[in-house]
This record gives structure tokens, sequence and C-alpha cells, in this order.
């Protein structure tokens, strides 16, 4: 059996190197062990093969024999899946007992004697294999699967040597083939209906999208109703392809390029879950990504994106050589990585020189890893010698860094990912957690499944609130801009009703403070009944969703940019965390404050010290201790006052006084709001130093580009919504010659501030050094134990998997008075639309490296969803042109009628540029952390029949960009 250990190969690096285990599998055992692992408080004792073997009770004589080194043969049966039976393969026999049971769905017994391996077994096994193959393509040596097939190993193990039916009657050879996904094939001709495939679509991912069709011989595995792939419900997520054991379900990039000779093991780049892969090799060329089954995010389970969306990182569109040009009108010219740096901290410094120190900045990316991050903010802080740095969690989750901290104590999530299995309950408000968070959703859908009650806060109607395998108890369907009204309704019922956790308020938390609260939320203004008009939910809704939540047991919350990206961000942040400490649902499994984040490392850019009034771990720029330390180690003095935010750097270049500008890894004009002020903004400035992969559209605007690396070209670490650390390895070279961080580092060594780190584990001991949080943090330590959650030091010299335990990080937790108030964006005469925005499933933030693969078969532009009655009022069709205009500007996009959205409402993602969704995005923002209202904007929505303004001037914009890229000096013949 071709399995994963067989990956593994001698590395080119000693493994004495303990910043080099980038060519070798550190992913612990890759055994499988046929069903499920059991925990139990009693044990059984049996023989087996007259072994003596102890396990738990409740353990399949299956996986009893494997964990004693008996390896029984199996085909339908998996560790990832529970047992089904259907085989025959794995068959036993048992003293005393009749019969040949299963031995996968045969639990051990206290004092069982087992024999696997006897004359009689080997004779059935044989003739059952003999059946199997009867009707199987025998194409061995040039099938696709060829040394990674189960069955062709099973067929080995029982020894057959001899088919004696012939082919002449009935079969499947030749059975079409299903080619519609662009990522798998489906070969009907090679299905054993093993039924691994739909389990998988059922148990892991719960999409049910499979079935097996027809009954008896003529039973095969079926997307839907006997619909391709593409048509089905299928999401694409792997499972089943991973779950295969044969080449019915085949990548097509094995297909393609053959079997993988060695793995790396590594964490996806693309949302905040981090999920951890294997990514198979061949010499230095990706065949496909595996989710790794110890990846304690995502344990063996993936999406689309970081499943089969990793192309994007060999694409033609990247840009691997350094370019510079003097004005944003001259054509680019290709230059060495020394001309490069050298030419931006010439204009850099003679911008300092001339407009003073404050006059430039720089942007950390969450895109990045957390080394990388590091390093730009001290770039900023100890080369430019200002705290202008800030980073793309401005836009999506500031709100969060500070409604945490003020209550709870601390920036982030208290839980993780698996504590949902132990929820009774669970609300979640503003997150589509199957587009944002897929692989968090199938645990959240699989634990509604088993029983778990269901609250959703959100003004669509999202795949979590009603399908035909989840249903949300309460879907409280609330107007835009009203989630601080909806928590104080919520909040409102708990106190006034009784239903509050006194013991743990008066043991846990600041009783003056809950006081001020209580009194605050039981005014009748705070009713539900009071608040129903405001937020358009009924008020017997409200009152069911908050007795529920109070008294089903375990309640976590988990949340996301519909909560954070609005006026009053900050304020729900609060009032989410009021609630779960008024009900006690803090501190334990399953139950917690969740943010979920949007990008893979926006925790971590924040705990790098990104924002311009902190230093890593959270620490106040201000504050003159940790200053000093800082100070110590990088031997320069920083400056006391905080920098500037990015809102904050637009508005002071159109005022003329910032005219610099580095900004790695993000695309601040496709993704912040108000994309006209943006653009405006970067047309003021002087320099701007862009690091990417692509030329996006902040590249557009900028004078130097230092040619980015991809996740895959690139050693560090991410830190994902549950605080977890996790090793990102570099599996083949970077393209453009050196990694992001490379880049920061010759920038700041040409600016006149040395830094001479040789790996990105220097950085992170740098890190754990002046980081209290990281304190205990290494790489060794991150490659013994796979993965770490912070807080990770003396106290917790392995993580923190849960926050808040027996204290808060700030000792009482404080509750804080959320009033609400109604947003700017107000529906009038003129906008009486509310419009939202979102993500879909395929595609990832603003599309740059998703629109570069085949996911754009599922989303190839976006479209403004309205309801069927809005739609009717403006005489607009499905698919009609429609022109939206907010104050900020005009847009068009095509129409999508749809329930999905409540009349009144109107939503859109902004995944493609020339949708120009930014255009219209106001910047109205958060009170406390100027994070951009994204989701409310009011609008007027009617038909046209050409594009925008705006887009007719982007179009010619983006074309006299790309020709002055197509026409760079230097570049030879043009591409």
């Amino acid at each position: 059996m071709f399995q994963a250990t067989e990956l593994r190969r001698t590395p080119t690096a000693p493994l004495s190197d303990p910043f080099d285990p980038s060519r070798r599998d550190v992913g612990g055992d890759t055994t499988d062990y046929g069903t499920p692992k059991r925990t139990s408080p009693t044990t059984v004792t049996l023989e087996i093969d007259g072994r003596t073997v102890t396990v738990p009770a409740g353990t399949s004589l299956m996986r009893a024999a494997i964990e004693a080194g008996i390896h029984v043969p199996k085909l339908c049966a998996t560790d990832s899946l529970e047992a089904f039976g259907s085989c025959r393969l794995c068959l036993v026999e048992i003293e005393g007992r009749r019969g040949f049971p299963a031995s996968c769905t045969t639990p051990a017994e206290d004092g069982m004697k087992v024999r696997t391996q006897t004359p009689k077994l080997q004779a059935l096994r044989r003739g059952v294999m003999e059946l199997y193959i009867s009707d199987h393509p025998l194409d061995c040596l040039t099938c696709p699967a060829n040394g990674d097939c189960e069955l062709q190993d099973m067929a080995g193990v029982v020894g057959l040597r001899e088919v004696r039916y012939g082919t002449d009657g009935a079969n499947h050879l030749h059975d079409a083939k299903d080619e519609s996904n662009p990522y798998f094939t489906y070969d009907a001709s090679k299905c054993i209906v093993c039924n691994r495939c739909v389990r998988a679509c059922e148990e892991i991912q719960g999409t049910f999208a499979l079935t097996i069709a027809g009954r008896g011989f003529a039973s095969r595995v079926s997307p839907g109703q006997s619909e391709p792939f593409m048509g089905s419900e299928c999401v694409s997520c792997g499972a089943c392809v991973q779950a295969c054991p044969t080449a019915t379900l085949q990548e097509k990039t094995v297909i393609e390029l053959g079997q993988p000779e060695h793995s790396v093991v590594t964490t996806c780049a693309y949302c905040g879950v981090g999920c951890s892969f294997r990514a198979e090799m061949k010499g230095t060329q990706v065949v496909r990504m595996v989710p790794d089954r110890h990846g304690k995010a995502n344990e063996g389970h993936a999406c689309i994106k970081g499943r089969f969306a990793w192309g994007y990182a060999t694409h033609k569109d990247r840009v691997t050589k350094p370019m510079i040009r003097e004005k944003i009108t001259d054509p680019w010219r290709e230059v060495s990585w020394e001309e490069a740096i050298g030419y931006a901290a010439s204009r850099l410094r003679d911008i300092q020189a001339r407009h003073g120190r404050d006059a430039i900045g720089g942007i950390t990316s969450s895109r990045c890893t957390n080394e990388e991050a590091y390093l730009v903010q001290k770039l900023v802080r100890a080369a430019f010698g200002n705290n202008n740095v800030d980073t793309c969690a401005r836009v999506c989750h500031s709100p969060t860094g500070y409604g945490l901290k003020q209550t709870l104590g601390e920036s982030a999530g208290t839980q993780t990912f698996k504590s949902i299995e132990r929820s009774d309950v669970i609300m979640v408000i503003g997150a589509n957690p199957s587009a944002g968070h897929p692989v968090f959703a199938s645990r959240l859908k699989r634990r509604v499944r088993e029983g778990a009650k269901l609250i959703v806060v959100d003004p669509r109607q999202t795949d979590i609130v009603d399908t035909a395998h989840v249903r949300a108890s309460y879907h409280l369907q609330l107007r835009p801009g009203t989630n601080v009204a909806i928590v104080d309704a919520l909040a409102h019922v708990i106190v006034t009703e009784g239903l509050h956790k006194a013991s743990f308020i008066e043991e846990r938390c600041d009783i003056a403070s809950f006081e001020a609260w209580r009194e605050f939320v039981a005014r009748p203004e705070n009713s539900p009944e009071a608040l129903e008009a405001t937020t358009g939910v009924a008020a017997d809704l409200v009152r069911g969703a908050a007795r529920l939540f109070a008294t089903a047991g375990n309640g976590a919350i988990y949340y996301g940019l519909g909560v954070t990206e609005h006026a009053q961000g900050s304020t729900t942040v609060m009032g989410i965390a009021n609630l779960a400490m008024a009900t006690g649902n803090v501190g334990r499994e399953g139950v917690g404050v969740n943010p979920l984040r949007g990008q893979n490392n926006v925790q971590g850019s924040c705990d790098m010290g990104s924002f311009p009034h902190e230093l890593p771990g959270y620490r106040h720029i201000s504050d003159a201790t940790t200053r000093s330390l800082f100070e110590s180690a990088w031997g320069v003095e920083l400056q006391p006052e905080p920098g500037l935010r990015i809102p904050n750097m637009f508005d002071a270049a159109l005022h003329g006084s910032f005219k610099g500008l580095y900004c790695q890894g993000e695309d601040i004009v496709q993704s912040d709001p108000n994309t006209q002020h943006v653009a405006s903004a970067l047309s003021a400035m002087e320099c701007i130093v862009v690091q990417d992969i692509f030329l996006n559209e902040t590249a557009k605007y900028a004078h130097v580009f230092l040619p980015g690396s991809s996740f895959l070209e690139k050693d560090g670490t991410f830190t994902n919504a549950e605080r977890r650390i996790s090793r990102v390895r570099r599996v083949m070279p970077p393209l453009a010659g050196y990694a992001d961080w490379e880049g920061t580092q010759l920038l700041a060594n040409a600016l006149g501030y040395r830094m001479d780190y040789a790996h990105p584990g220097e950085i992170m001991a740098e890190i754990a050094r002046l980081t209290p949080s990281f304190h205990g943090v290494t790489y060794e330590k991150l490659d013994r134990l796979g993965s770490i959650q912070w807080p990770c030091n003396d106290e917790a010299p392995e993580g923190t998997p849960t926050m808040h335990v027996d204290h808060f990080v700030r000792g009482k937790g404080r509750f804080f008075i959320t009033k609400y108030v109604p947003s700017d964006e107000k529906v009038t005469r003129r906008y009486p639309l509310l419009l939202t925005t979102g993500r879909v499933l395929s595609q990832y933030n603003v599309g740059a490296q998703t629109r570069r693969t085949a996911n754009v078969a599922w989303h190839d532009e976006d479209r403004l969803e309205i309801h069927p009655h809005d739609a009717e009022e403006r005489g607009v069709r499905d698919g009609d042109w429609v022109g939206i205009e907010s104050r900020a500007g005009q847009t068009v996009l095509r129409a999508l009628v749809t329930d999905r959205v409540q009349p009144g409402v109107v939503y859109t993602t902004f995944h493609f540029p020339e949708s120009g969704a930014n255009v219209i995005t106001t910047d109205s923002s958060d009170w406390a952390t100027n994070c951009p209202e994204y989701k409310v904007t009011a609008v007027q929505v009617q038909p046209v029949t050409q594009p925008s303004e705006w887009q007719r001037s982007y179009e010619h914009f983006n074309r006299e960009q790309l020709d002055l890229y197509r026409e760079r000096v230097g570049a030879g013949a043009v591409s």
C-alpha cells in the first residue's frame, strides 16, 4: 500500500539543522487504523493472534489489531469514517462464535480470542477480491493510481494471482468518465462501491452531495440525481477524492504529473482556519495538496481553495523580477534586486529629508508570515524612525482586538475549533462560515446534526439557516447596522428573566460594571418589543433565541466581519463578550467568544505589532518599560507617540504630508473602502514600494515593485483564528530569488539599519524573547507538537487551547454599556436600499489568487443580489445589468434576483477589481478603530445599459498600466 509513510525521502539538509525540516515529513503517525479512535474510562483486554491487547471499551477489533501491529486487510474502512462493513475483506474468527464477523464493525470485548489469519479466512478474502477484480479494469501499469491504490495493494495482500471469471457478461468496464470538475475526474469503471466517498461527503463535509444510485449489480456512486459533479451540490472539498481507495476519483494533477515522491507539511494560506496540508511533490513541483490528518485545525479535512486552488503560485502572471519607474505613467524597468532596493531606499530617505521623518510608513500583510509582519513593523519603527505602520486587520478585525481586550483582557478568540463538539447551542453572528471558513463550517454542521441548537443572526439567509441537513432554531434576520440593538435586546431578556449566571458573575467578573450594565440593558427601551422596529426582527424570535442561548447548556458565539465592519463594530464585540460573561459561557470547552478571522494570518499580523499604537504582544507604544525593552534589543530610540492608521495615511497624503509607502502583500486599492479616495491618495504620493506576487491594483500606482513569494516558497509561521501558531515550510525555491522577509531585510540594510537574519527561525527566536505570549515558542517545539496556541510560556509550555479558564486575563471580566447609535448611512428617498458585502466559497478576498485558478468555473463575476420585490419595483430581471449608486460613487453589476436577501437589502462580493464593489462603499468607520463600515451603505439600484464612469476610467487605466508592464525595459521579448 503506497501510504504517506512511503513519501519520506532522505532530506537534502542535515536533520540536525533546526531551521530546515522542509525536506522531510513532520506530520506524525500516518497509519490508517481503519476505524475512529474511541475514548472510554474503561478498558477491555482480549487476545488477537495470540497477543494480549488492551484497548478502550468501544474500540473495534480492526483498530485493536492494527494498534497491536497486526494489519487486517480492508477496503471500505478508514479511520476518518465510521465503520460500514461492506467490503468483507476484514473478516476474522472469534473463538466460540459462529461465522466470520467483520472486524471493523465488531467491538472488542473482554476475554475475546480473535484470529485474523487462518486458511479459511485467506480463502474467503481471496474469493472476495476475485469478485472485485472481475469487474475492474486491469490497466494497473497505466492507471494514474498505480502505486497508490488500495485495491491493488489488497490483491497482493490476499495473494490473488488469477481471476476465474471472464468479462463476457455484464460489467462496468466501459462506463463513461465524468470530467466536468476542473480538479478531479470520476471514472465509474473503477468504482468498487465501497461507499467511502459517500460517507466522507456526509460525515466529514456534511454536504450530502453523493449517493449510491441503483441496486445490486447496478449500484454506482452518483452526484445528486445522476448529475455531473459540476451540476450537483458538490462543493469540491476533495473529501471524496481523499477517501477513494482506487482511481475512481482522482486529481487531474496526478493524472498529468504522476505520483508524488515526497511530501512537506505546511499550512494553507487562505482563510483564518489555518488548515495543515501535505504538499506532495515531485522534486520542486507540487503534484497535489493533501489535508494533513494530524492538523489540529482541520483534522484531515479541506475546502476547494486549500485543496485545489494552489496553482496561482506558478501562474504566468507572476512577476519575478524587481522593477522601478520614476512616474506611474512611465514604462517599468526591470532591474537587479540590488538596484531596486537601492532606488527604493534613496527615494524614501529623500522624502524624509524634504518632508520630515513621519512622511513615510508601511503596511504589513495578513497573508504573509508572522516573521515577515514582525520585520515590516520593525523596519518602520527602527529604520523609518516612526510608528506609521498598520495592517489589513484595520479593515476587518480591529474591533475584535479592541473589544475583547477591554472586556476579557486579551485580543483574541477563546477556544479551539474542535471545542464546538461540546457546544449545546451555537450562535453565529454576522458570519457565513460555509463561504468564508468552510472547514470550520463542516464541524459546525456536524455538531448541529448531532443535536446542538443553532441561532443565526444575519441579514441574509445563509446556507446554515435552513437546508435539507442543517436548520437553525432561530434566524434573527436583522437590518444591516442594527447589531448593537439586537445584542442589547438579547441581553435584556437574559437579565430581566433572571437567566444570567449569578455565581459565575460574582466569582469571575467586576460586579460594579455588571450592575451598571444590567441596569442599562434592563431598561424598557432595550426590550425586544421596543427595538423591533429598529432591527426588523420580531420580538418573540429575539426572546426565544435569548432563552435558548442562556438555558441550553454550553453556549458558544462565533462571529465574523458582519459584526466588526460597522460603525459600532467595537461596541458589538463588547456586547458579545457581555453576553458570554452574563451566561457563564467562558473558560471551558464548548463555549466562548470566537472571532472567525478572514485571512490566513490576520491574528498573527496583529500579534506581531502591526498597529501604529502597539508593539508585539499588544503592548502600547507609550509604555516606557516596554519601549525600553525593544530599544535595547533593536539598538534604536523608538518614538513614544502612535503613528498613522491606514485611513490617516490616505488623508495625510491628500493633505501633502505623507509621501512614501512600503506595502507588503496587501492590495489596498481593491480591498479598502471608497476606492476613488484610496486611488487619489496613492496618486498624491511620491514613492510607493509594493512587494507582491502579482501586479495587483495597488502595484499599478507603485514606483518600485519587489517580487514577492507565495506560501509555497517560504519558511515561517501563521497564526489562525484559534491563536494556533503553525509552521509554513518551503516546498520550492522562491521564483524571484528571495522570500518576502529577505526583501524587507535588504531594504532595512539599504536604509542604514542593519538586519542580519539567516533564517525565519532566528526571527521567531527574537519574537519569543520580546513577546511574553510567545516566550515558549520555538521551531523545534512546533515541529514536535505540530502547532501551539499562544500564550506559550513558562506557565503554559505547550500552549493554551482554552483562554480564561480560572480567571480572565485582565483579572475580573468587565461589562461595558453598549448603547445603540444608528449608522450615519441611513436610507433616504435618493438611496432607499442598504448594501452589504461578503464572500463566496470559491473565491478569496480580492481574488488575486483564486481568480488565477480554475475556481472561476464556479464564480467568474461579482453579482448584486436583490430581493424579487425590489427587483420588480425597479423593472429588474435576473441577469440584467444594474447601476448601484451611493454617496461615494457608482458601479454596474449584473443582478441576481433571490430571496436570500430581505426586501430593502442588496448584497455583493468584492472578488473582481472591475466590479468596483468598494467604489460604492463609504469611508464611514468604527468609532474606536476606524474599521470601515463595509456592511452598511445606502444605495439606489436601477437598470442600466452601459458601464459606470468609474468602470470606463478603470478599464482605460488598467489597460494603460498593463501595457506599461508588457513594454517594460529589460524584459526581452514582450510577454
